[in-house]
């Protein structure tokens, strides 16, 4: 039979071209024939004004033009404060961020580590060294990009977020996240949702608060007006960042106001602290922010005696001190004379928002009345109770009544929220579209533990599905991937921001 020399002859043919494969293999670089690496990786420092993160994220190389997935792999907390808290040490900020980068590098492959796109993103903490002093704002940034630029990576910057910036973001995040502002179809197409209202968004840092929503009234100062064009559709926001107003250095404030009240002087009763509770501190730790004046005959070497009285009533009025509910010339505004429409529609408040209500159990969408009644009783308690109730929680314990009195201060008389409009205020710290029946409202839910929950999004020409640890200051780390592969912005100016995606 003939098939038998066929059969060897096509084996020898087999064989002869592998052999030459073989020997191609065996003189060419290896580098050559390698495929490009399946996966991306990309770095994200999130530089708060109390502390920075450092987030690893990957994607799938070939879906960064399509939709795909980009994940969390890390997040690495940065040892210490924030780095503006490194003004008279900048070189410390740098070297602050080298464990998480070193973390980073054995995350990430080798040969990859050059592709891969680094940014650092600061907000209010930043912005308030750089009005203090530029010159130690500029020698902080220095430091820390000197530190980044020392490792094999694709560092392509760091920058301050101004406060619109952060504003205006924060509500491109939570409604991206929330997918309200488009969404892929079940016939496989993406398209801006029907019948859905976006979200706005209120945030609560350490240093800053911001307001941004889509008000139903034209905006009449420009200076808090802000434009978008997304994927098609337009969209006017109004946006405003109340800097020092933020939750840490409002509360500065409030003790410098009660220390300046004080006689003696050494001695301060706190309203907002349990009674019982003590502790001594410096003037200047109390005095060391732009955010708070030190009276002319204040010794910085002179020590304070802090002393809690639990006094609810006192304590709001104390905070009520803090702001300036007068509108002068504007018809309606928030506070300090700022320019505000009437809130409309539903919110999403997160970060220090939604930290002080969690810890109170208030974050399931209670009545007004019941959040308040919690708050007072909550408020009333003497430092023993607290200790023995909540005997891991010691550190910030002291301040939840101030935190808690302060936020609906903030909430009510500042953002002129009331009792009709406090249930569209959501709290949360995991986003979830969940779509109404009809309604099409995003429901947002915060069902996992900080901080272990994700916000999730679909979003065509990038990942489809990112998972993303909602810690304090989360979205300018969000923000930073979504604009590794969006098309850049033009340039935002306080009457308007652009940012075109078709």
């Amino acid at each position: 039979m003939d098939y038998k020399p066929k059969a060897v002859a096509g084996l020898l043919a087999a064989t002869c071209v592998f052999s030459i494969i073989a020997l191609i293999l065996s003189v060419v670089d290896v580098k050559v024939v390698f495929l490009p690496p399946s996966i991306k990786y990309g770095l994200v420092f999130d530089a708060g004004s109390t502390h920075t993160a450092l987030y690893i994220y990957r994607w799938p190389a070939d879906k960064e033009n399509g939709t795909g997935i980009v994940s969390q792999v890390e997040a690495c907390t940065v040892s210490g404060p924030g780095i503006s808290s490194y003004a008279d040490n900048a070189t410390g900020a740098g070297a602050s961020l080298k464990p998480c980068l070193d973390k980073a590098m054995e995350i990430i492959p080798v040969e990859q580590q050059r592709e891969t796109p680094t940014y650092l993103g600061a907000t209010a903490g930043m912005r308030l060294l750089r009005e203090q002093n530029s010159t130690k704002a500029e020698q902080v940034f220095a430091e820390v990009s000197k530190a980044i630029a020392e490792y094999p990576v694709d560092f392509r910057g760091a920058q301050v977020l101004t406060g619109n910036e952060e504003g205006s973001f924060g509500w491109i995040t939570v409604n991206y996240l929330l997918e309200t502002l488009v969404k892929f179809s079940f016939a496989e197409k993406w398209e801006h949702p029907r019948d859905t209202e976006v979200l706005g968004a209120l945030d609560l840092g350490g240093a800053s608060t911001q307001i941004t929503f889509q008000p139903g009234v034209p905006i009449e100062d420009k200076n808090t007006s802000v434009f978008f064009r997304l994927y098609g559709t337009n969209y006017s926001l109004y946006t405003h960042s109340y800097l020092c107003y933020g939750q840490t250095q409002a509360l500065k404030m409030l003790l410098a106001a009660l220390h300046q009240g004080s006689l003696p002087a050494q001695q301060i009763s706190h309203p907002c602290y349990p009674k019982g509770y003590r502790e001594n501190i410096t003037t200047a730790d109390l005095y060391d922010s732009p955010c708070v004046h030190a009276p002319g005959t204040a010794s910085r070497a002179q020590t304070l005696t802090v002393t809690g009285t639990g006094d609810p009533a006192a304590c709001s009025a104390a905070i009520q001190r803090l702001f300036n509910f007068s509108c002068g010339a504007n018809t309606t505004c928030g506070f300090n004379g700022v320019y505000q429409p009437p809130v409309r529609g539903q919110f999403f408040a997160f970060a220090g928002f939604y930290h002080t209500f969690h810890f109170l159990n208030l974050t399931s969408q209670q009545s007004l009345n019941h959040v308040n009644s919690t708050v007072q009783t909550f408020c009333k308690k003497n430092w023993s109770e607290l200790v023995e109730t909540f005997p891991q929680k010691t550190e910030y314990l002291h301040k939840y009544c101030s935190m808690a009195i302060y936020s609906l201060t903030l909430l009510l008389d500042g953002y002129k929220f009331n009792e009709h409009t406090w249930s569209s205020i959501h709290f949360s710290q995991q986003v979830s579209p969940l779509w109404g029946s009809g309604s099409g409202q995003a429901a947002v839910a915060a069902s996992l533990p900080w901080p272990k929950d994700v916000l999730r999004s679909s979003i065509p020409g990038v990942p489809s599905t990112r998972n993303v640890s909602s810690s304090h200051g989360c979205y300018p780390a969000v923000l930073a991937v979504l604009h590794s592969f969006l098309p850049a912005p033009k340039p935002l100016t306080p009457a308007c921001f652009s940012l075109t995606l078709a």
